[in-house]
């Protein structure tokens, strides 16, 4: 009998980096390969690269070749991704040791590489879905057709590629199946799936479709709404529909109008102050979360102050603060009036502190509330009595706060919590 040959999987960067590194492990399996988590086992080694910011490129290049030290004779080292689809020369002449390099969306020719006949990737019949704890995430597009001065996710990814509905609505009962209870909708720009299509518009309507499939226990979150086209058609919709949860991300990047004008975004903030009144009137209990960008080229102090009076006034449930990272095929990388990292790691820390207060300001309210809870994980007090750990609808995955909950609950399961208590980041309960 042969031996069946295995890979070890690296993936790094965002969750539409997992689901494409799901979706190369279902290639693999249909021939026959096997996953390991040791390393010095595997036949082949596979690095799923971030080419996002310049501390992403900098996490894989290292990634690249911590892997290429341990590297054992025969194991073929293949590097795919975000990175080597902008810089696959550099990768390459970092590391002698890599063996095949690949780009974006170039898993069939991986699996080929591997061994693995030729089987579409996106259409991979009694494959087994992998599910890590009780969510999933959804990618509903790829690719980006906006034009943020700052990004070199266009140059990555190209254009705006949307999935089909037939294609999400099986996914999604797939990752259902497999014993998913959240699915997280994600892309480069969610609000514009569809338009590549022909769809006009088509978010809330894709909404219906999947609530409808996948069941009224199944939570849908939307990740990465672009703040112009939250249109009052989709603030229905997730109003109306009973799964998907009261929450919503809106990068929003900046809160100065010079600086949104600089980075190409929609600039201006009477038109967020609307569409985010509008959020609130129709899904009055809507969690918010934000993501900010400060040290942009030719950002003031006077930006910086507009940015903090903007937050004071909208307080944001959740925000994530970013220090701008100068990127090569990006028209930012290319100004003069580029910003020293001091200063801009001193107007981030300037941000979070206040975010800090506003965050659990906005996290007292749900005190005395008896909430749903997605249970992800267990442990115990000091005195040993049992704590279930989790996330109600108004934390995301990996990305915000958790819930700690006196009681005991299987992992998966969904149970009523009363929130007794609640810092700038976590709530606080016991089971019901």
């Amino acid at each position: 009998m042969n031996k069946k040959l295995t890979y070890h999987l690296v993936t790094l960067g965002c969750p539409k980096n997992d689901v494409d590194s799901l979706h190369l492990e279902r290639l693999l399996e249909t021939g026959d390969l096997q996953p390991t988590d040791k390393i010095q086992e595997a036949d082949s080694i596979i690095v799923n690269t971030c080419g996002f910011i310049e501390q992403s490129k900098a996490q894989s290049i290292k990634t690249v070749h911590e892997l290429a030290k341990i590297k054992q004779a025969g194991q073929k080292l293949i590097v795919a991704g975000c990175l080597t689809q902008i810089a696959a020369e550099e990768v390459q002449e970092s590391e002698p040791l890599i063996d095949h390099i690949f780009g974006v969306g170039e898993w069939e020719a991986v699996a080929k590489t591997l061994g693995v006949g030729n089987v579409p990737i996106h259409d991979i019949p009694k494959s087994v879905i992998k599910v890590t704890g009780p969510s999933a995430y959804l990618k509903i597009s790829d690719g980006c057709n906006a034009p943020c001065t700052f990004c070199v996710i266009p140059k990555i990814k190209g254009a705006l590629k949307s999935a089909s509905v037939g294609r999400l609505v099986n996914e999604a009962h797939r990752l259902v199946e497999a014993g998913a209870k959240e699915l997280v909708l994600v892309a480069q720009d969610s609000t514009a799936w569809g338009e590549d299509l022909g769809i006009k518009n088509g978010l809330p309507e894709l909404l219906e479709i999947l609530g409808h499939e996948v069941g009224p226990d199944v939570w849908l979150r939307l990740m990465y709404a672009y703040p112009s086209r939250v249109r009052p058609p989709l603030i229905e919709a997730m109003a109306k529909i009973p799964n998907v949860v009261p929450y919503l991300d809106v990068p929003l990047q900046h809160g100065s109008e010079n600086m949104l004008r600089k980075m190409r975004r929609p600039w201006k903030n009477s038109k967020t102050r609307e569409m985010i009144a509008n959020l609130r009137d129709a899904i009055p209990e809507i969690t918010l979360r934000t993501s900010l960008i400060v040290g942009f080229p030719g950002e003031s102090d006077d930006d910086i102050l507009e940015l903090l009076e903007f937050l004071e006034e909208i307080m944001f449930d959740h925000v994530g603060v970013f220090t701008y990272s100068q990127q090569k095929w990006t028209p930012a990388g290319e100004y003069n009036d580029q910003i020293i990292d001091s200063l801009k790691n001193e107007r981030r820390a300037l941000v979070m502190e206040l975010q800090q207060k506003i965050s659990e300001k906005r996290a007292s309210r749900f005190i005395g509330k008896t909430m749903s809870m997605l249970i992800e994980g267990k442990s115990e007090n000091n005195n040993g009595d049992p704590i279930a750990i989790g996330r109600t609808v108004r934390e995301a995955p990996e990305v915000d706060g958790l819930v700690f909950a006196q009681g005991q609950a299987e992992i998966g399961s969904k149970v009523k919590v009363k929130i007794e208590d609640s810092g700038a980041y976590d709530l606080f309960g016991r089971l019901l």
